[in-house]
């Protein structure tokens, strides 16, 4: 147990990814908004 172990846990993707993926999700869900909304006002 000197070294600690470089691979990160299973159930947590790393930062980076984590962040990519929440940034996604904002888009989607601003496009998704922005579609319905003019749907809606049309």
């Amino acid at each position: 147990m000197t070294a600690p172990d470089p691979e990160p846990p299973r159930y947590e993707p790393p930062p980076g990814v984590g962040k990519l993926l929440v940034w996604v999700l904002v888009f989607v869900f601003a496009a998704v908004v922005v579609v319905l909304g003019g749907i809606y006002f049309a």
